[in-house]
């Protein structure tokens, strides 16, 4: 009986490696197949950044180089998107005021009618 127990103990734990197994084989293909895509994505970078300095690698620009250059970009387009709601903000007050003015206007054309 204790041989039977040894025996269901032991096909248990190589059915666990097994798994542990699959599961490793699977984390693995998952790590390379992000590891391309994030030299794809770096390569990609690059290329936006300087395309003169990309080649078929992007090994011209460090990775330093490259995180600087998108904090660059990143907040270039931060200031552009503020400089957006700014300007969009303005154009709205304007429009306001344009409105008001028109409804004066109409207010003054309805009055000089009736006095005349």
């Amino acid at each position: 009986q204790v041989e039977e127990e040894l025996k269901a103990g032991c096909a248990r734990q190589a059915g666990q490696l097994q798994e542990m197994g699959r599961r490793e084989r699977l984390l693995r293909a998952e790590l390379r197949r992000a590891g391309q895509q994030l030299e794809s994505f770096k390569i990609q970078v690059i290329q936006i950044c300087s395309p003169s300095a990309a080649g078929t690698t992007g090994k011209s620009m460090t990775e330093k180089q490259v995180i600087e250059k998108v904090r660059q970009l990143s907040d270039e387009n931060q200031k552009s998107h503020e400089r957006e709601k700014c300007l969009q903000e303005k154009l709205s007050s304007r429009l306001a005021k344009e409105k008001e003015v028109s409804a004066n206007i109409e207010v003054f054309k309805n009055s000089l009618q009736e006095l005349q």
